[in-house]
C-alpha cells in the first residue's frame, strides 16, 4: 500500500483523524510541557489553597483549579502527559518486541522448542495481567522504569500468540520451502521473509497496545503502586485526590478525562490502521 494511499485513507475517516489529533495534543504537552505549563508542577502556592486550606475550583488564575496541597493542576496534567505517554511509548515498544521474538522463534522453530515457548506463554496468559503487574510492582521499588518494565512483562503475550500464528502460516509457504531448499539459512529467511510480514501488525498492537498501558499504568499508580509523587502522573494524581472525590470533584474529573481521551485516541487510530494494513479487511466499509 503505497504511504499516499495510506495517508489518504487515514484522513477519510473521521474517528482516525479526531484520534490523530488528541494523541498530537498529548505528544506536544509533553515534548513542550515547561513551556506549556504556567508553574511548575511542584509549587505549593499559598494562594493556592482558600482560607480554610481547601483546594480551589477553577478560575481565571488556576485554570483547571488547585490540588490539596495548592500546585496548579493544570500544569501537574501537562507534566503528567509526559510521564503516562513515555511509559505507554516505552513499556509497550518493550512488550511489543518481546511478543515478537517469543511469537517468531516459537513458529519458526516448531517442535519441542516452539511448544515449549508457546506452554510459556499460556502459562503468562493464565496469571490475570493486573495481579501480575500489583505483584510485581510490589516486589520491585516503584519508578518510572520499573513501572515500563512491570507493563512490558505483562502484555506482550498478545502479540506472541498473533506472531506465532502468523509465523506457523509463512513457513509452511511455498516461497519459504523453496528458500530452504536453495540453502537459505535462518537469518535470511526470518529477515527478508517472515518479520517484513509481520510489520503491518507490530504497527497495530503497537498503536491500541498503548491505550492499554496507559491505563494500566493509571490502575497501578492509582493504588499507589506505580510511579511515585512527587513526580506528576494521571494516575497518581487520581489517587491523591481520591478522597476530594465530592468536596472537589476536578481533582478526579480533569485526569480521569485525561485518561480516558489519551486511550479512547490510541483505539481509535489503531483501529483505522488495522483496516487499512489488513489485506482482508480492504474496501470493506
Amino acid at each position: 500500500m503505497a504511504a499516499g494511499s495510506f495517508l489518504r485513507g487515514l484522513l477519510r475517516r473521521p474517528t482516525a483523524v479526531a484520534g490523530l489529533l488528541v494523541i498530537a495534543a498529548v505528544v506536544v504537552a509533553a515534548l513542550f510541557a515547561p513551556l506549556l505549563a504556567p508553574y511548575a508542577p511542584d509549587d505549593q502556592m499559598f494562594d493556592g489553597l482558600s482560607l480554610e486550606g481547601a483546594p480551589l475550583p477553577p478560575s481565571a488564575q488556576f485554570l483547571l483549579g488547585t490540588d490539596t496541597l495548592g500546585r496548579d493542576l493544570l500544569s501537574r496534567l501537562v507534566f503528567g502527559a509526559r510521564t503516562s505517554l513515555l511509559i505507554g511509548l516505552v513499556a509497550n515498544g518493550t512488550a511489543v518486541m518481546i511478543g515478537l521474538f517469543v511469537g517468531v522463534m516459537a513458529g519458526y522453530l516448531g517442535g519441542f522448542a516452539g511448544a515449549a515457548l508457546m506452554r510459556f506463554t499460556d502459562l503468562m496468559t493464565a496469571f490475570p495481567a493486573l495481579l501480575l503487574a500489583i505483584v510485581l510492582a510490589a516486589l520491585l521499588k516503584p519508578s518510572l522504569w520499573i513501572v515500563a518494565l512491570v507493563i512490558a512483562m505483562v502484555n506482550w503475550v498478545q502479540v506472541a500468540r498473533i506472531a506465532y500464528t502468523e509465523t506457523r502460516s509463512l513457513v509452511e509457504r511455498d516461497f519459504i520451502l523453496a528458500e530452504r531448499a536453495m540453502g537459505a539459512g535462518p537469518a535470511r529467511i526470518l529477515g527478508l521473509h517472515i518479520l517484513p510480514h509481520l510489520v503491518p501488525t507490530a504497527i497495530v498492537w503497537g498503536t491500541l497496545g498503548i491505550a492499554t498501558t496507559v491505563l494500566l499504568e493509571a490502575t497501578l499508580s492509582f493504588l499507589g503502586i506505580g510511579v511515585q509523587p512527587p513526580e506528576p502522573s494521571w494516575g497518581n494524581i487520581v489517587f491523591e485526590s481520591q478522597s476530594y472525590f465530592e468536596s472537589a470533584p476536578w481533582l478526579v474529573f480533569f485526569p480521569g478525562a485525561a485518561i480516558l481521551a489519551t486511550a479512547l485516541a490510541f483505539n481509535l487510530v489503531g483501529d483505522a490502521l488495522r483496516d487499512l494494513l489488513d489485506p482482508t479487511q480492504r474496501g470493506r466499509g
